[in-house]
């Protein structure tokens, strides 16, 4: 575990640092908060926002053949899952695995998602759960021992997790998990693909303005923990499809000029009208894309799962 109080003073730090940068900028990963969680969850239920409703479905129509397509896996079976939400996917993929005992790993920085998705495996006696509060890469960093003592193991990184990194970040961290895990391993990779653009706009700007929810409670928290005085009113959520970069953002602008000041740490932040900060990227795929990422980052592709209605893949890499 993450020692008491690293967490809010990296918080701190990474907001106040982000918010003096051009353009401002909030990292994504600050989003969920428990409240922010449950506004995410609602999202994934609307109709505009096909994602999960996708995966799901591929994961129960495949989850037999994933079991199968991971040489000896089932043998001594460890799965990792990095943001791992509430554990309905992993839930899923284990009624592929037979009753033998199942060592699952769940990494991710929100508590609250750890706690939820251990609950909701509770109930598999055949499964120990062990949780790791972290960043992807630290949590990756400590299970790497475990996993290189072992057989094969199997990564989850579903939900389109990948898209909240740009290109270089998102190549890094497909390494940290080809460093952890032996040779013919397996990572089970989730991504949204490139579709029309107002179905992209409208996934990440509701006309129930669940999303804008979910985006303005990060001004609530950095109020709550921070003691700043963000005026929620004084800001507009905004989802812009980049077609250059083949992503969408999301944006919170500011509708006046005005100054916010934050008292953990004392600073004083100005925006100016129509400036915006920047606080999540969701880039979007190609089939190729996708195997040359994983080429480029020490896996080769086993086979490819894609739901067409959603444009949505699953892809199960083998580390070599």
């Amino acid at each position: 575990m993450i020692p008491e109080g690293t967490l809010t003073d990296t918080f701190a730090a990474d907001v106040v640092r982000d918010l003096q940068r051009t353009p401002k900028q909030l990292q994504a990963r600050y989003l969920y908060d428990a409240l922010g969680s449950s506004l995410f969850d609602g999202t994934c239920r609307l109709p505009w926002y096909r994602i999960t409703r996708a995966e799901a479905r591929l994961l129960r129509r495949h989850a037999p053949e994933l079991a199968a397509a991971v040489p000896g896996w089932l043998d001594d079976p460890t799965i990792v899952e990095l943001g791992c939400g509430n554990g309905e996917k992993l839930e899923v993929v284990l009624t592929a695995v037979p009753d033998a005992p199942v060592d699952v790993h769940l990494i991710d920085i929100s508590p609250d998602a750890l706690q939820a998705a251990t609950a909701r495996l509770a109930g598999l006696s055949h499964v120990s759960v062990t949780r790791h509060e972290a960043p992807y890469e630290v949590g990756l960093d400590w299970v790497r021992p475990q996993l290189r003592a072992r057989g094969p193991a199997l990564v989850l990184f579903l939900g389109s997790n990948i898209g909240n990194f740009d290109r270089p970040v998102a190549e890094s961290l497909l390494r940290s998990v080809r460093h952890a895990l032996q040779p013919g391993s397996a990572l089970l990779l989730g991504t949204d693909l490139v579709k029309p653009r107002q179905t992209l706009i409208l996934a990440y700007d509701d006309p129930l303005g669940v999303t804008a929810a979910f985006n303005k409670n990060l001004l609530v928290r950095i109020n709550r923990e921070l003691g700043a005085d963000f005026d929620l009113d004084a800001f507009e959520h905004r989802a812009i499809w980049n077609e250059t970069e083949q992503r969408v953002e999301m944006h919170l602008v500011s509708l006046r000029d005005q100054e916010v000041w934050l008292a953990a740490p004392a600073v004083r932040i100005r925006f100016k009208a129509a400036e915006s900060i920047w606080t999540e990227s969701s880039y979007k795929y190609t089939e190729q894309s996708i195997a040359d990422l994983g080429a480029r980052t020490g896996f080769t592709v086993t086979t490819q799962w894609i739901d067409r209605e959603a444009a949505f893949a699953l892809t199960l890499f083998e580390s070599v």
